[in-house]
């Protein structure tokens, strides 16, 4: 079985360094990072990878804006996407899968459970 490819777009650098170190550790996932949506996005189109952790709150360009261009490019439509957000009730919840978001995990998030939620979601066996 090929190795799971993370692509972890988030502009604070701990939040990227922690996603990147737990899934590794816990999952054996090679990890992707970028800190911006647009260099999200070009990562998205150069790496293909299995699925996207996405923050919802990011300057320039928000999560939301960086989603609905993976959605709209044909090199990226495919890739599962789970958004970080810090403000989540089940309104929002519904609103994102309307929208084609895998999911919604809430930051702060459980380092070494964040693999098993991304599993979890797409059913992959860790």
């Amino acid at each position: 079985m090929a190795t799971k490819r993370i692509l972890v777009v988030d502009n604070e650098e701990y939040i990227q360094e922690v996603a990147k170190i737990c899934l590794e550790t816990v999952a054996n996932w090679e990890v992707i990072t970028a800190s911006s949506g647009r260099e999200g996005i070009e990562k998205a189109e150069t790496e293909q990878p299995d699925a996207i952790l996405l923050d919802v709150m990011m300057p320039d360009m928000d999560g939301l804006a960086t989603f609905q261009k993976l959605q709209a490019n044909p090199m990226t439509q495919a890739i599962p996407v789970f958004l970080l957000t810090a403000k989540i009730q089940a309104a929002d919840r519904r609103h994102y899968t309307e929208l084609g978001v895998k999911d919604a995990i809430a930051k702060p998030f459980e380092p070494l459970d964040l693999a098993h939620q991304i599993a979890r979601a797409l059913n992959w066996n860790l």
